[in-house]
């Protein structure tokens, strides 16, 4: 009765994973079938003169590549900010001060975003700079509060063992509870990726460049071909990332969780 029932066990198992590899590859095929009509559209369309100049192909990819630059060194400082934190403020010594801490990254996303990249512009420049402190400030949240969930939600018991094993905190924490909590740590960073592509798009209102530049232009010249392409494009990019992230979660996921 037992054999059959893991032999059961393993088969749900087989199935479940299928089924989650297979779905993986449903959301690019979306984003490319997309992207293939808007690019068909765009070669065909009658266009004014600034119309093909604004969405001209190395215009549209210096705006991605800006778009992605934001992100990706946003998502960076972020990380190596909000993971390492968050392990902090689940030691003994550092506990009470999470809920400081919280309530201060809580108060960077519930502000709004285009206000707190202008007041960040104000303060830095209308730069880069200043975007990406804006971006941080915005997404550090999601990272923070799930890593400091997924290490307290770890099972004491099994930290105990590991300790009574011999094993030193510092290992318990790399080979126990950071692999435990890891898809929680995971979900939180997939988020931040998102919510960091949709808000970049903000940039462009302090000169940080970026596909915001087109639904700045398209509503600026009262051009809708050059705004539903800014926002296109952006909503695109973010289901590629939170597809990326979705692979990440799949596949770092340690076996058995």
């Amino acid at each position: 009765m037992s054999v059959s029932t893991e032999n059961s066990s393993k088969t749900s198992k087989k199935k479940s994973s299928s089924r989650g590899g297979k779905g993986l590859w449903i959301q690019p095929l979306i984003v490319a079938v997309i992207l293939v009509g808007y690019l068909i559209w765009l070669a065909t369309a009658n266009l004014s003169e600034t119309e093909r100049v604004t969405l001209a192909p190395s215009a549209l990819w210096e705006s991605t590549l800006e778009h992605l630059e934001l992100t990706l060194v946003s998502a960076l400082i972020v990380l190596v900010v909000g993971v390492p934190l968050g392990i902090l403020l689940t030691r003994r010594p550092f506990q009470k001060a999470s809920g400081v801490i919280l309530v201060l990254a809580n108060a960077g996303q519930s502000a709004p975003a285009v206000g707190l990249i202008v007041l960040l512009a104000f303060w830095q420049g209308f730069t880069f700079k200043a975007a990406v402190i804006a971006l941080v400030l915005y997404t550090l949240l999601p990272i923070l509060r799930n890593t400091i969930i997924g290490l307290e939600g770890v099972d004491r018991s099994l930290i105990e063992a590991s300790r009574g094993m011999g094993m030193s905190g510092v290992a318990t924490l790399w080979r126990v509870e950071l692999p435990l909590a890891s898809p929680v740590i995971l979900n939180g960073v997939r988020t931040a990726l998102v919510l960091l592509v949709g808000t970049a798009a903000l940039a462009a209102f302090i000169g940080a460049g970026g596909l915001g530049v087109l639904i700045q232009t398209g509503m600026r010249l009262f051009l809708p071909s050059v705004l539903i392409s800014g926002a296109l494009l952006s909503s695109l990019l973010a289901l590629l990332i939170d597809w990326l992230g979705r692979v990440i979660e799949t596949f770092a996921r340690p076996k058995g969780l």
